[in-house]
């Protein structure tokens, strides 16, 4: 796992933790309160699930998928992910690119969500009008001995509730970080080819999480 990749699972511990204990009025809630009350719940969460903790990563996805998919913008995302080559995509790849996308962040970052329990966050004051529609919540990640690692979560308001769409770790965007590899991929292979590329990275992953399932 790259550098990029691994304070990524940071992010993404964070934002799968927004998935877990969502207020049921969460549209009311303003978003940096939102990151940082539910972050917090989960982070108290893991630390105390023994299984978790001692490396039970299908149970980790098992949590994920329950509660993730309410509260994220998979499709802005992956599209934003597919930069121009979204638009070339038909309705059925257009699904099953957002399909994959969401099953890859999910699967890949699982299993390193719990080693971030122990992490101190700090929560900068939000910076926006009480009107806006798309805000950035920053976030700070305390490393003992090192530099906080920024993490920046830009959200936007939806008639459902805020949902992150994107998220930037140290300056760099998850979703542009995988821009690059998804074209390269598209422009070998083309749109049908990424799909396919996807679907064996997930095969691949799930089934390094059997052993760990049947422990």
């Amino acid at each position: 796992m790259t550098k990029t990749r691994s304070l990524a699972s940071a992010a993404l511990f964070a934002l799968f933790a927004l998935a877990t204990a969502l207020p049921l009025r969460a549209q009311e809630v303003p978003p940096d309160q939102l990151v940082k009350t539910v972050t917090l719940e989960v982070v108290d969460l893991i630390a105390k699930d023994k299984e978790i903790r001692s490396g039970n990563r299908a149970k980790l996805i098992e949590l994920i998928d329950a509660r993730v998919l309410p509260h994220f913008n998979f499709g802005a995302m992956t599209a934003l992910a597919l930069g121009q080559s979204w638009n070339k995509a038909t309705p059925e790849q257009k699904r099953r690119l957002t399909e994959e996308f969401r099953t890859l962040l999910v699967r890949t970052y699982a299993s390193a969500l719990a080693a971030y329990s122990d992490q101190k966050f700090e929560f900068r004051p939000l910076r926006a009008k009480p009107t806006d529609t798309d805000v950035t919540v920053q976030v700070r990640v305390l490393q003992a001995g090192a530099q906080p690692v920024p993490i920046d979560y830009s959200m936007e308001k939806t008639a459902a509730g805020w949902k992150v769409y994107d998220v930037m770790v140290g300056g760099v965007s998850l979703v542009a970080n995988y821009r690059t590899e998804f074209n390269n991929v598209v422009r070998e292979s083309g749109i049908d080819g990424l799909i396919k590329n996807l679907s064996t990275k997930n095969r691949t992953l799930d089934a390094a999480a059997a052993p760990a399932a049947k422990k």
